[in-house]
């Protein structure tokens, strides 16, 4: 059981990441944590693996806890062995098998003595068999080093697995192997991911917002349901409050144009039965006083509306204003872009590929490159581009214009700062009062326009490169997005997917996500092995 009582947690500057959250996990439960970047998913992890401390609240935790970080930079210098913190069990174990008997190894052990069996098990299963326990983890792959800590679970046996973003480097072996995983583990599962698939194998998906913790008994399609109905009901207070702020100014107008028709009547009679100058003056102030108060009271009533409305306004999801319309690319469907015949490519003195390959993509194809960890993915797009040239075989390419969005976004310099770069794509003279519009639409406000494109998140770097699309008058002929969800949360994930499924052009795509696949539209697979 997983229980936290009046959690907050802030950054040495002195700002809140979150406040008073209270949270609630019971045992033998699969749950994920929900939000958009930035909001303390994992931080959150963190403070329920006792990785880090709150500020204020208590964390209680009923049980062994076991973490796969997100990050394994931190780890690198460590073998698999330390990683699994195992190490002194092995090397117990081999001094008493060696014969020397000492107490401590027995105590360090601590009749653990299928442990060599476990790892050897446990690694099969995450298809590392050919993993030595003392390589360093700095030598292996981003999938391997996740599978490394995936492992750990199996030789642990937790009552309790925390899971950050643990699909990102996965393969769809890696990916499968997980899922059936998940589905048959007794232990509590916490889980932060943006991948659906897994996310629909929870029970509960509790959502992380500056207002709390909010619980959705289900998975993620059950998730997203109810979101839907959260925010047709949001429409409806919007319209209901835009309804009643323009009754409010109506009725403004309508009490100050009687009031001043009354005193303007009670001025004339005033004037005609001949009031004294002094009493004039007197009842104008007074007049004056009233019509004054009697503003001050709807300009309250209106201020309260807006300021109602301000508030709902701002809790509607950004991905219904940042949606990309594409222009089409200009080339006719079906034209051939790329022809490659019988490639290859080495790396030292071996073939990349067991077989050579072969290949054609025209204009308006929509096609997913799938492989393992290590199957040359990202090598064959080089290729294709003109970045690397085969080591066998032929590449013809006719003229087209292309967008690489590589894992790291790295065409958005880091330098650059977020105006400069949008402004690179402005070939259709788009006036600097549009783009900033635009740049907000996008949330990117006025503040961050000087900002320097390095420190974005993946989230942000997203969002500015479909800004800067928006604002080029002609779409590329091909866009190639390598790992496109990868660190992305759901929101982004859904701006990513309602762009791109509209867009016209060529589409090569790098990616594990069935569901994103799925719903962009491909139609083609170019399998390497």
């Amino acid at each position: 059981m997983i229980l936290l009582q009046n959690i907050s947690y802030g950054f040495p500057e002195g700002d809140l990441l979150f406040n008073s959250i209270n949270l609630t996990i019971q045992p033998h439960t699969i749950s994920a944590l929900a939000g958009s970047n930035g909001i303390g998913k994992s931080t959150l992890l963190k403070i329920i693996g006792q990785e880090i401390q709150p500020l204020e609240g208590s964390v209680t935790v009923k049980g062994d806890l076991y973490f796969v970080p997100q990050m394994f930079g931190n780890f690198d210098h460590l073998t698999v062995a330390e990683c699994l913190k195992i190490d002194k069990k092995l090397n117990a174990l081999q001094k008493i098998i060696s014969g020397q008997v000492d107490e401590e190894y027995f105590e360090i052990l601590n009749d653990d003595w299928d442990i060599e069996e476990r790892c050897r098990n446990a690694l099969s299963y995450w298809k590392l068999e050919d993993l030595e326990l003392h390589q360093k983890l700095e030598n292996l792959s981003g999938g391997q080093k996740t599978k490394v800590f995936l492992a750990g679970i199996q030789i642990s046996q937790p009552d309790i697995i925390i899971l950050d973003e643990p699909t990102n480097h996965l393969d769809l072996e890696g990916r499968n192997l997980l899922y059936d995983f998940i589905e048959k583990t007794n232990s509590t599962v916490v889980i932060v991911s943006h991948d659906r698939s897994l996310l629909n194998l929870v029970d509960t998906i509790f959502e992380l917002s500056n207002q709390g913790i909010s619980s959705y008994g289900g998975n993620y399609d059950f998730y997203t349901e109810q979101k839907k109905i959260e925010q047709e009901a949001l429409y409806n207070d919007i319209h209901a409050k835009e309804r009643a702020l323009k009754r409010a100014k109506e009725k403004e107008r309508e009490t100050i144009e009687r009031k001043q028709k009354l005193d303007a009547k009670g001025k004339q009679k005033q004037e005609k039965s001949g009031v004294a100058r002094i009493m004039m003056n007197t009842l104008r102030n007074s007049a004056e006083k009233n019509t004054s108060r009697l503003k001050g009271v709807h300009a309250e009533k209106i201020s309260g509306i807006s300021g109602d409305l301000r508030d709902l306004r701002s809790s509607l999801k950004n991905s219904d204003q940042m949606k990309v319309n594409f222009n089409d690319s200009g080339l006719h469907s079906g034209k051939i872009l790329i022809s490659a015949e019988n490639i290859n490519f080495k790396y030292g003195n071996e073939n990349l590929w067991k077989d050579n390959l072969s290949l054609e993509i025209r204009s308006g194809d929509r096609i997913s490159i799938k492989g393992s960890n290590g199957s040359g993915k990202t090598t064959l797009i080089k290729l294709l581009l003109g970045g690397l040239q085969p080591t066998l075989g032929n590449i013809s390419r006719s003229g087209f214009n292309t967008i690489y969005v590589d894992q790291e976004y790295s065409l958005i310099g880091q330098e650059t700062s977020v105006y400069d770069f949008v402004q690179q794509f402005n070939d259709g003279a788009m006036q600097e009062s549009e783009v900033k519009t635009l740049l907000s639409r996008f949330l990117f406000g006025k503040e961050t326009w000087d900002k320097k494109c390095g420190v974005l998140s993946g989230g942000e770097r997203l969002r500015l490169l479909l800004c800067a699309l928006s604002i080029s008058s002609k779409a590329p002929d091909m866009i190639i997005l390598d790992e496109p969800t990868n660190n992305l949360d759901l929101q982004n994930v859904e701006i990513l997917t309602a762009s791109i499924k509209d867009y016209k052009g060529t589409l090569l795509v790098i990616s594990h996500d069935r569901l994103f696949l799925e719903e962009i539209g491909v139609d083609r697979e170019i399998t390497l092995d």
